[in-house]
């Protein structure tokens, strides 16, 4: 995986979702969070596997929506702030981290209601191993997203200490066809990259996300999308 170190330091993880998610982040944040939500429907009373869970966001969410959910990281301090997020909320007692390799995950089959993996496919080095085991151990959907190989990406793919990983329609497709699972649903958004917004008080960047909007819902704007949202089962 790429990163890995990087991922795993306790500075890092400390200041993981402050300097993500704070100022012009909210808006990746609550985008994100919207497709997860979409995605996996009502959660209360099903058990879910969020891989790449990091600081909690996610998972910490699904709990407080009743959801009975196990969130599986590389990275033990990362798992360290979800556990206080959880705490702090008062759903430690649904909530489950542990430390595993989304690559050889220690569940059987269909032993989840769903799966989801985000801010991870850009990372992976071995995307079709990765997402056979998160079908493997879902009954029903799993959701994950890709940065995209035609769109803004690619030039701030640039600035990147490590990189990401960019993927293009034909690949996505591959990928899916591969892993030997359908795709069912797929959304499309942020034609300006994740690291424009983090640059931006809230301020200013709420104008920029309302024009990003407005191309993306115009004709061809999902071909310029930098981040896409894919449901397959």
């Amino acid at each position: 995986m790429k990163g890995t170190e990087w991922y795993q330091a306790d500075e890092i993880a400390e200041a993981y979702d402050d300097k993500r998610f704070s100022g012009g982040g909210q808006f990746i944040d609550r985008r994100e969070k919207t497709a997860v939500r979409n995605a996996l429907g009502p959660v209360a009373d099903k058990e879910i596997l969020e891989v790449a869970c990091g600081t909690g966001r996610f998972t910490v969410m699904l709990a407080q929506l009743g959801a009975d959910i196990v969130g599986l990281d590389v990275s033990g301090p990362m798992l360290a702030q979800g556990r206080e997020k959880a705490q702090a909320v008062g759903v430690d007692d649904t909530v489950e981290f542990m430390r595993g390799d989304a690559a050889r995950l220690p569940f059987p089959d269909d032993h989840f209601d769903a799966v989801f993996a985000m801010r991870f496919f850009h990372l992976a080095d071995r995307p079709v191993t990765f997402l056979k085991e998160l079908a493997r151990v879902s009954a029903g959907p799993v959701l994950f997203d890709t940065f995209n190989l035609e769109s803004s990406r690619v030039l701030y793919n640039w600035l990147l200490p490590m990189g990401s990983r960019l993927y293009s329609r034909q690949a996505v497709e591959s990928l899916l066809a591969d892993a030997g699972v359908d795709l069912i649903d797929a959304t499309h958004d942020f034609v300006l990259p994740y690291g424009f917004y983090r640059s931006l008080p809230t301020r200013i960047a709420r104008p920029f996300r309302k024009l990003d909007r407005a191309i993306g819902s115009a004709g061809g704007g999902d071909r310029v999308a930098s981040v896409s949202y894919w449901v397959v089962e």
